[in-house]
Formats: structure tokens, sequence, C-alpha cells
């Protein structure tokens, strides 16, 4: 697919729509616009914002006239672009023009500078969004709020990566090892990030920060031995200042790494609340996406947690894995209502880069027209009842059908990380491979990142450049903030 660029800026947006109805295509974006070449997408800005489609079996033009304000021009050619290929696939996105990650950031913006009715009447009308994804936008903003209204100026959350797995799956693209690959390097991981844990909160103390959340992610953090997790989280304990911390969430992740033994450590060390992520309760599903445990394994580890005293458990699932269907994943869910869990994560299939389904080319169905948007539709008719409600959202790009993911709690279970995190409320301190530091200046909303090796064994013989690095953060509260 070919998206030409004619005297305007807005190639990134224009290409990010377009690959959101064609999730599969590689878009080549050109701005020489001498030699056209079908199948393509043609943008112009000149007296006129015009958008030409030419596919095999279908072309058309659609154009009006440039408005003084150009701010509005960058709308306007979406806009154009979105009723062609609405008109080409016969059906519209539920999120319309958008095609950001932070959709409920944007509405809660448009709420705080007009007041909800013009956000609706805007998100509406000149996004394009439906009326089903307007309401759960809404109520998702709302539950947010309460929690973004908990942070403070010098508020930070603390992210611990663990990037190692028992295996691969064929969605993921996290910078993530398999044991068997990686398990030689593990040992001086663990010594170093408690290290880099160490020198973080050093570092929060001098700036006199106050830590609300902690969040051990990965990979799969229970992938440690009981052992190396009791160093990692004593060291969490014994160097920050606890005493404001709202939150501590450890990912135990799959169920194939879950052990009593485990789960005890974790509980000794204020862990307040884990994540169980079986993804489908289908185990031929979850043979075709490379998991190495059964149905029953993760509600055996859900109950083992709530054995060892576990009160806030999350558990993640996945709508449009190859193999699955509306009713598989009709039966998953409700056999995940049964357990009762505090939240659930919903997560909708994307086409991740570096995943074995984008590399191998593994057939999925994640177009814009197929039965993912049924499995979420589902979701949200029988979790509000159950008394669940959306406190988050985001989006990905190349999502199956289009869609979201969507964390669904219990009232007063949210994961305050998750909101922090994807709002970008305040400063993550990030520790271990792959972490990616982000200092939140309040005054001009500016985000600087300082970005951690990707890969363990870089991590493990680079640490002392990785170090340095931290230097940046005083450097950037000197240039913003008198403390």
């Amino acid at each position: 697919m070919n998206l030409y660029i004619d005297n305007h800026t807005f190639h990134y947006e224009m290409e990010n729509l377009l690959r959101a109805f064609f999730p599969y295509d590689k878009i080549s974006v050109k701005k020489e616009c001498e030699n056209i070449e079908k199948p393509y997408v043609f943008t112009s800005i000149n007296d006129t914002i015009s958008v030409t489609v030419s596919f095999e079996d279908f072309k058309k033009t659609l154009s009006t006239k440039k408005k003084q304000n150009s701010d509005e021009d960058e709308l306007v050619m979406a806009q154009l672009m979105y009723a062609l290929l609405c008109e080409y696939f016969d059906t519209t996105l539920p999120w319309g023009i958008l095609t950001g990650v932070r959709p409920i950031k944007l509405l809660r913006r448009f709420i705080e500078a007009y007041g909800e009715d013009y956000a609706r009447e805007y998100f509406l009308s000149e996004f394009k969004v439906s009326q089903k994804k307007l309401a759960l936008a809404l109520i998702t903003q709302k539950c947010e709020s309460a929690i973004l209204s908990l942070s403070q100026e010098k508020s930070f959350s603390l992210y611990i990566s663990i990037p190692f797995c028992p295996s691969r799956c064929n969605y993921c693209s996290f910078v993530s090892q398999s044991i068997e690959k990686a398990k030689h390097l593990i040992d001086d991981y663990v010594k170093l990030l408690c290290d880099e844990l160490k020198l973080t909160a050093k570092i929060a103390k001098d700036l006199g920060f106050r830590l609300e959340t902690v969040y051990m992610g990965g990979g799969t953090p229970t992938t440690l031995s009981a052992q190396q997790m009791d160093l990692v989280l004593s060291t969490v304990n014994e160097h920050f200042d606890m005493s404001t911390c709202r939150e501590f969430t450890v990912e135990a992740g799959r169920p194939d790494t879950i052990s009593k033994e485990k789960l005890i450590v974790i509980k000794k060390n204020k862990v307040t609340r884990i994540s169980i992520n079986p993804q489908t309760l289908n185990d031929e599903v979850l043979s075709i996406i490379g998991r190495r445990h059964s149905a029953q394994d993760a509600i055996d580890a859900f109950y083992l947690a709530r054995e060892c005293g576990f009160e806030n458990i999350n558990m993640d699932l996945i709508a449009g894995l190859k193999g699955d269907n509306y009713n598989s994943f009709v039966d998953t869910l409700d056999k995940i209502r049964e357990l009762s869990p505090e939240s659930i994560t919903i997560h909708t299939l994307a086409l991740k880069r570096s995943s074995t389904l984008n590399t191998e080319n593994i057939d999925i169905n994640i177009g814009i027209k197929n039965e993912t948007t049924d499995m979420l539709e589902y979701s949200q008719k029988v979790l509000m009842p159950d008394g669940f409600v959306p406190y988050y959202l985001y989006r990905q790009s190349r999502m199956a059908g289009n869609l979201e993911n969507v964390g669904w709690s219990k009232r007063g279970c949210e994961s305050l990380y998750n909101v922090y995190v994807m709002d970008e409320t305040h400063t993550i301190l990030a520790c271990g491979a792959g972490g990616v530091t982000k200092l939140k200046d309040h005054k001009s909303d500016k985000l600087e990142r300082i970005f951690n090796f990707k890969f363990p064994y870089e991590y493990n013989t680079r640490f002392n450049e990785l170090m340095e690095r931290k230097d940046a953060i005083y450097s950037f509260y000197d240039e913003f903030f008198s403390f």
C-alpha cells in the first residue's frame, strides 16, 4: 500500500489511520508524487484539502476548501480519508479516526477545557467515535480521575523489570528471554538489579520524592526463585520509604511459575496485589500460543494465591487469539468470573512487529471485520452487572478489530500504577533491563526518558555505564524545580 504525501506534514497521522484499515499491509510513505503506483492513497493540501483512494476496484476523491485556520487541516484530512475507507470497506471503526494510545487522556483534556457536553459531541461528530466506545470512555475517565487526584507534584512510581519467561508466547514482543537461554544470566542480573534499586532509592530520597506505587513486571517476575524474589523485594522494602506507598504489585503472570514458596515470599514482603494471567482457559489455544501450562494450572494457581492470603488478584485475558472463537472466549470469561478475582484485564490481540505471529506470518483474523468485537461486547455486558468498572483503557497499533485493552476492577481494587503510567501522571523511576524512566515536569508537562539497556546480557556487562545515566535525573529536576 502506497501513501503519497503532497505539501503537508501529516504523514505519521495518515499512515496510522491507513494502518487501522490495513493492519497486515506494508505501508510505503512517499513524498515524491510524480510516478503514482497502485494501490494508493494520495493526500494533498493546496487551495483544497484532498484525499484520493485508488485500489483495484475502487477509485474516489474527496476534497474540501482549505480553511484559514490551519490547525484544522490534519483533522479535515483524516476525516476525508476515513470517509473514503469506510465506504470502501462498508464499515466504520469503533474509535473513528482516533489512532492514539491514550483516548481517555484526550477525552479528559477536552472535558477539562470545554466541558463534558462539548467533549461528547466533538468525539462523536469530529473524531467519529462510536456511541458505544464513547460511553465506555466516559465511564473509564471518571474512574481514572479519582485515582489521578491522589498523585502529587513530587509523587513517583517505581517499576522493576524482570525480563525472563519460561517460554516466549507467539503474540509477545517484549524484550524477555526464555529461561532455557538466559538461566546463566539471572544470578548476576538480580544482584545488579538490587544495586540499581539502592541507587534509585537514594535519588528519590535526595529529591524528596513521594512513592505512590511499585510495580514488578516483565517478562514474568515469578521465573525468579523464591530466594531471588526475596532478595529483590526485601531490597525495595529496606531502601525505599514505603510509608506512602498505596500499592505494591507483582505480576506473577504465568501459572507454571507460581509456587506456594514464592507466594509466601511475595506476601511476606508486603506485596498488596498480584496478577495471574492465563490469557485463555482453552487448552488447545494455550498450546497454539506457546504456553506450557493448562487451564487447570491457572485455576489451581488462583486458589493457591487465595490460600496464601492474597485479597487483590488480577487475571489477564486476550480476545482474538489464534484458534479461539467467540464461544470459547465466553467460556473462558465465565470461568474466570466464577473465580471472582478483584480485577480482570481484557486485552485485544495486537499484531506486534517483532512477535512470532508477525515475523512468521501466522494466519490470524486481525482485520477490521472479525468476532473479536463480539468478545469485547460480551465482556462489557457481563462484567458491569458483576460489579466491575472500567478503570483504565489504552490502544495499540494493529489491534484486532481496531479495538482496545480495558482494565476492569471491583471498586477499590483498581491498579493505581496502570492508571498513572498510562496517563503519564507523574515520574516513573524504572530499574532493570528494558526499563524506561519517565521524568515528569508538571509545569510544562514535559516528559524526558532515560532508557535502560534492553537485553539482560547488556544490562549485566554495561551496568556501570547505565548507572551513569541516572545522573540525568538530578540534572532534569535541577532545571525545572528548586528542591
